[in-house]
């Protein structure tokens, strides 16, 4: 079959965890079928992941996305946007050039599967050309009401909370219905294909989780449990940002005040000025690093206290995979179908939370007996063969549906 992959960001270098799956996706996919990508260049350096794309039979399409412009320089298109009833913020990665070469690509070729990538993505569904034998997919990594609604409810700055509320509810009626226009929607879990068929019951909607590489990602030593914490995520994404923030300024001075001395390491690319300043003191910002497995390596236990965002962590099934316990909210594990105490352990306050962290440092039989199962759990739930498998299943029944 001929794929086609629509995403926001080319998915190389891996430094961050919606890049981590397209990659695994394309990579694998790409070993049974042809496969095009066509995604925007965050910057002039990742240009060169292109060659390595190429190198796995992937052909690529590229536009630099204008977000350098001045504001008012999109104020023609907001109107526009605003007046069809379509999301604003959309407006932002919409690139008329992007979906021009999109549309010569697939008028060029006859794709059997277009697969969107990102629910944020969704428009460039109108530069494909109307052939009925091309089976459209779109995957939403996030339910944008949702997450945006969250991110509301967290932020201090005034005009951050208005954007987000107002982006909430306008794709609270808009992505679910605009969803119809595709042969088949996925989610990355079962909670978001709950809230996306609650909203549109009309909708077929799949599970396809993001997965983990089970066969690269061993358990690591687990000889000196010591308390030193670790986040990682890309510090530019205001749940992220939210949550190192809450983290440092609520439940680290508990852990600090029962264990005495305890180190707390943020690693993730692009952290904003807020992130930077939290250095020192025990507080370690990396910014972006070429491997993380070293920082695995140094710390004992993963911390996830998000309060906001929604779709799946990869950063939790990557910790389990390693041999690393986690501790997280309740938002923060959403959509991993875990149990509480035995796979990691959930706590939405500061202070149960610095109790749970403080108790895998202390107790080595907890500690030892949530790895063990945790990476029980990601290598039968998560192994990314798996996972494609499963999509290719689909691919084969869009086909089938073209010639019953």
């Amino acid at each position: 079959m001929r794929i086609l992959f629509i995403t926001d960001y080319l998915p190389y270098p891996l430094i961050s965890g919606d890049q981590i799956r397209v990659y695994n996706l394309i990579q694998r996919i790409a070993k049974h079928h042809d496969v095009a990508l066509a995604a925007f260049l965050a910057s002039a350096e990742q240009a060169k992941a292109i060659a390595h794309l190429e190198e796995l039979g992937c052909k690529v399409i590229t536009d630099t996305i204008g977000e350098h412009r001045h504001p008012l320089a999109h104020l023609p298109g907001l109107v526009r946007f605003g007046l069809a009833g379509t999301p604003l913020e959309l407006k932002f990665l919409y690139s008329q050039e992007l979906a021009k070469k999109i549309r010569n690509l697939a008028t060029a070729i006859d794709f059997d599967i277009v697969q969107i990538e990102k629910e944020r993505m969704a428009l460039y569904l109108e530069a494909l050309p109307l052939r009925e034998e091309c089976k459209k997919i779109l995957v939403f990594h996030n339910i944008s009401s949702v997450q945006f609604a969250r991110i509301a409810r967290v932020t201090r700055r005034p005009i951050k909370k208005l954007r987000a509320l107002l982006h909430s509810l306008q794709t609270r009626r808009w992505e679910p219905r605009y969803a119809e226009r595709f042969d088949r929607c996925a989610t990355l879990t079962a909670v978001d294909r709950r809230i996306l068929l609650a909203a549109n019951p009309r909708l077929q909607v799949d599970i396809i989780p993001t997965g983990i590489d089970t066969q690269i990602y061993h358990p690591l030593p687990q000889d000196n449990i010591m308390p030193k914490f670790l986040f990682i995520g890309s510090m530019n994404y205001s749940p992220n940002i939210d949550a190192v923030l809450y983290f440092c300024h609520e439940i680290f001075p508990y852990i600090r005040r029962m264990l005495g001395v305890a180190e707390f390491w943020i690693v993730g690319n692009n952290p904003v000025p807020e992130v930077r300043r939290l250095s020192g003191d025990s507080v370690y910002v990396t910014g972006r690093v070429e491997d993380i497995l070293p920082y695995y390596a140094k710390t004992s236990i993963c911390v996830v206290p998000l309060r906001a965002g929604s779709g799946i962590r990869g950063k939790i099934l990557e910790a389990m995979a390693l041999g690393r316990p986690v501790v997280s909210t309740s938002i923060g594990c959403e959509g991993i179908e875990i149990e509480d105490g035995k796979h990691l352990l959930i706590a939405d306050s500061p202070l149960e939370f610095a109790k749970a962290a403080v108790r895998l440092v202390t107790d080595k039989k907890t500690y030892r007996s949530i790895t063990a199962e945790a990476r029980e759990y990601v290598v039968a739930k998560y192994d990314w063969e798996d996972i494609v498998d499963k999509l290719l299943r689909i691919y084969e029944e869009l086909a089938r549906s073209c010639n019953p």
